[in-house]
């Protein structure tokens, strides 16, 4: 599995529209989409799902997983999406992958796995064999039961051609939905560098996380360069007054850019963007205002999917 800083072909997007739980900030949550088409367009192609029936926009978690196989032959794997765990409708979004691959709108062999549940949000690859994730998001219930922690270890080694699996045992989000993506969390960059969100007073769960990266050791038995987010402050939900999952580690990598989400939080802001930049000196580093997108629990990283 290719590391996201890899030379890219395309991204994916799954339009919001008035079918999907964006109704009721529709016009927000388009000028957010508008901009991503916008900066990802000027880079590489743009795959855009919308005449597809589908119950949401989280390409992130219903789109193809690529691989390689001899570094030569893409394999477009085709997991089953189930909603996090049945929280959610899903039967549309499960049926994307197929129809684009159909319609030729995507290249390489289509392998399918949809009697396993795997979300892209929840695994990250560092392109050398190694796949981070997190144990409450793989053994969360209602998705891979009965399977135990070494069936499905056995499995993402077979077909994302991982050399070992980092489980992280802690870092969770208040309001999350996922079940602990790593993708919220913990990204990985270039030269054994690791980019996680810090934790505060209210999250003591992240600090724990923090404790675990510094332990974490490289194949090679190095420790990993840590590059630590700050949290944004708390921005809740208009309707029920809960605090929602906002993270700066949800950021997405594209050909010569890094495009960042942005929470109308200037210092805060500002600092993300710089260390994100600190881990990727030779691209772009471009914020995205994200306030929209957080109304429904996700960010910037969650609305793409990237193609090799």
């Amino acid at each position: 599995m290719p590391a996201e800083w890899e030379q890219q072909s395309a991204v994916q997007l799954t339009m919001p529209n008035e079918h999907t739980d964006w109704t009721d900030i529709l016009p927000e949550i388009l000028i957010v989409y508008e901009e991503m088409k916008r900066e990802i367009s000027k880079r590489e192609r743009l795959i855009i799902v919308d005449d597809i029936p589908h119950n949401d926009t989280w390409a992130r978690d219903h789109g193809f997983i690529t691989v390689f196989e001899e570094k030569s032959t893409a394999l477009l794997l085709d997991f089953k999406f189930n909603g996090w765990g049945e929280k959610f409708p899903a039967e549309l979004d499960n049926k994307i992958n197929r129809q684009l691959y159909e319609r030729g709108l995507v290249s390489g062999t289509y392998e399918p796995h949809l009697d396993f549940v795997l979300e892209g949000g929840s695994i990250e690859s560092d392109g050398k064999g190694t796949i981070f994730t997190t144990q409450c998001c793989l053994m969360a219930p209602h998705r891979n039961e009965p399977l135990t922690k070494t069936e499905i270890e056995e499995r993402l080694k077979e077909w994302l051609g991982a050399k070992r699996i980092v489980w992280l045992q802690h870092g969770s989000l208040i309001g999350d939905d996922t079940d602990g993506h790593i993708d919220t969390l913990v990204r990985i960059a270039p030269d054994d560098t690791i980019i996680y969100t810090g934790g505060d007073e209210e999250q003591p769960d992240l600090m724990e996380m923090e404790k675990e990266l510094k332990e974490l050791r490289t194949m090679e038995g190095k420790p990993y360069r840590l590059l630590k987010l700050p949290l944004p402050r708390p921005i809740y939900d208009t309707s029920t007054i809960n605090r929602l999952p906002a993270t700066y580690a949800n950021f997405l990598v594209i050909n010569g850019a890094v495009l960042v989400p942005t929470y109308a939080q200037p210092d805060l802001d500002v600092e993300a963007m710089n260390i994100i930049g600190e881990a990727f000196p030779d691209r772009e580093i471009i914020g995205i205002d994200c306030r929209a997108v957080i109304q429904q629990h996700g960010s910037l990283h969650c609305c793409t999917m990237q193609y090799y």
